[in-house]
């Protein structure tokens, strides 16, 4: 693995009842780097993350995360690694601080510690001032925001964000977006999935495009879009739908 890739996916498959959800897939993302992953819904980005993310065992491949592989060595590769689902896993009726505190004990933090990891993350995701109030009175914005704080918990060098902007204001958007970015500053790897494609143009250094289980484009936002075109008027969208075609892919 170059010095310089801190994920490295290497024919990655997963089998369901005989079914190749996820079909020889691999790709790198450099250390510090936002990466998306695209595609329409039953592409198999998210049986890929969940693998990358060790809650789904490998059918076959590997992942190497920081040097330790996900098929071999899990336990080593949950250190360093934080996941902010799409599904908000939060406590409604504890405050934002308590929900912060609780899964940073899960994570192994002392009290002391997990209480200091939480005001700083909520001063990162701008909700300090709202620390102690119940989060079951917060905005969807809001939400989202504490969802993510939770995910940076234990400080981690690889972070999965799985359409972290979901049914949120411009305000909470653009905070969200600060926030990743400040993170990829600091050198965190960010690993991200949106339906939004003007988010991936905004924040993703590369992506890699999913269909049906594999992997069939990889490049810049710009050089991608500019396989139709000129890349200053063709949209990530224009290109998406060419290489993914307009069939409606209704999930369940």
């Amino acid at each position: 693995m170059p010095e310089t890739d801190f994920v490295l996916v290497q024919d990655l498959r997963k089998a369901f009842n005989g079914h190749m959800a996820v079909d020889g897939v691999s790709f790198n993302i450099e250390k510090g780097e936002i990466f998306g992953l695209l595609g329409p819904n039953g592409a198999g980005k998210t049986t890929t993350i969940r693998m990358m993310a060790t809650t789904l065992p490998i059918t076959g491949g590997d992942v190497i995360i920081g040097g330790h592989s996900v098929h071999r060595n899990p336990a080593e590769v949950r250190h360093l690694i934080g996941v902010c689902p799409q599904e908000l896993a939060l406590y409604l009726e504890l405050s934002a601080l308590d929900n912060l505190v609780f899964f940073g004990r899960m994570e192994g933090l002392s009290k002391a510690e997990a209480l200091e990891a939480a005001m700083r993350n909520l001063e990162l995701v701008g909700l300090a001032d709202r620390a102690k109030h119940r989060v079951a009175k917060f905005s969807g914005g809001m939400k989202r925001r504490v969802n993510l704080a939770i995910a940076l918990m234990n400080k981690p060098e690889l972070l999965f964000l799985d359409e972290p902007t979901v049914g949120v204001d411009p305000q909470s958007r653009n905070h969200i977006f600060d926030t990743i970015e400040g993170l990829r500053d600091q050198g965190t790897t960010i690993l991200y999935t949106t339906h939004y494609m003007e988010e991936a143009d905004r924040l993703c250094r590369r992506i890699a495009v999913m269909d049906a289980g594999r992997v069939i484009a990889l490049d810049t936002p710009r050089n991608l879009k500019s396989r139709l075109g000129d890349p200053d008027k063709v949209t990530l969208e224009d290109i998406f739908l060419d290489l993914t075609g307009r069939r409606l892919r209704d999930a369940g």
